[in-house]
């Protein structure tokens, strides 16, 4: 399976370019303007240190539940060649060691799946926020009381302030284009890790348990809706989009039915969910750098 970036020129998550100057606006207005979107990339920025913290958070209770998965499994393998010792004789102790694994096993995918779908959810709002960058006015201009808010009301109003700095040196698109680069890593991070949970969910399951785990299936109801709102769904092959890695495309094997990870594959999956390989942390730290020191707010 060929690992595809995911599709940033798509109309689902384009800019809107520019349509108007700062000089089709009254000057009062645009002395006003400025403030507003001072407060509104304030307000976004915090939501998306806010966010970031949110992923670290339940990407860690992920690879927790991930880990007690994979741990059962193991135990489940080991136990019909374990030596029993002074237990041989306790009747039907592996069938009921197995029941109580296998019972833990759908515990623990239950709770991996949870942390995945929280996941989604904080990236849908890292998306939803990255969009929200821009300051419009509300009403018309020629009105006493002039209100802005993040969505547009004018066609001829890019909310951009005409391009004007809206602290010290940067545009609107400049701090849009930090966002971009941000929650696309986010992106990129997501896709992969919907693999390894899709890949976790076959171990140990019977041949027909492990189709309602394919990459092509929803892991739960709703799921593709939302990774449309992240540009992470392909309307073209009808499912998500392949992962890859953000450095490089690479080559990975599709899921085979009936397939059971050995234990090395295993620990490569479990250590790719810790490692995040499509998150550049220290990226991240210098985009907050910047951030906090052209806004002069505190971010993080």
């Amino acid at each position: 399976m060929l690992m595809e970036s995911p599709d940033k020129s798509s109309s689902s998550y384009q800019l809107q370019s520019p349509g108007w100057s700062s000089s089709t606006l009254p000057p009062s207005v645009t002395r006003l303007w400025r403030p507003a979107a001072q407060r509104n990339l304030r307000n976004q920025w915090s939501k998306l240190a806010s966010y970031k913290s949110q992923w670290v958070s339940s990407s860690s209770a992920g690879r927790s539940h991930a880990t007690s998965l994979v741990n059962t499994d193991l135990s489940l393998r080991y136990i019909p060649s374990m030596e029993l010792g002074v237990l041989s004789d306790m009747l039907d102790l592996r069938k009921k060691a197995s029941a109580k694994l296998l019972k833990q096993q759908e515990l623990y995918r239950s709770k991996l799946l949870s942390s995945y779908r929280d996941l989604v959810a904080v990236l849908t709002h890292m998306v939803n926020t990255s969009r929200s960058m821009r300051c419009y006015v509300k009403g018309t201009s020629s009105s006493p009381l002039v209100q802005f808010s993040c969505s547009s009301e004018d066609k001829n109003d890019a909310g951009d302030g005409g391009g004007t700095p809206v602290f010290a040196f940067w545009s609107i698109s400049s701090f849009e284009q930090l966002a971009d680069e941000l929650v696309l890593m986010f992106i990129s991070e997501l896709s992969l890790k919907r693999l390894l949970v899709v890949e976790l969910f076959t171990i140990s399951c019977e041949a027909r348990e492990v189709n309602e785990f394919c990459w092509l299936n929803e892991l739960y109801p709703g799921e593709f809706d939302d990774l449309r709102k992240c540009n992470l769904f392909s309307e073209d092959t009808g499912g998500p989009v392949s992962p890859r890695l953000m450095e490089g495309k690479s080559d990975m094997p599709p899921l085979k039915l009936n397939s059971q990870p050995n234990h090395e594959n295993l620990q490569v999956y479990l250590t790719t969910w810790l490692e995040e390989l499509n998150i550049d942390t220290h990226r991240i730290n210098e985009i907050f750098a910047i951030l906090e020191e052209e806004m002069h707010v505190h971010l993080s």
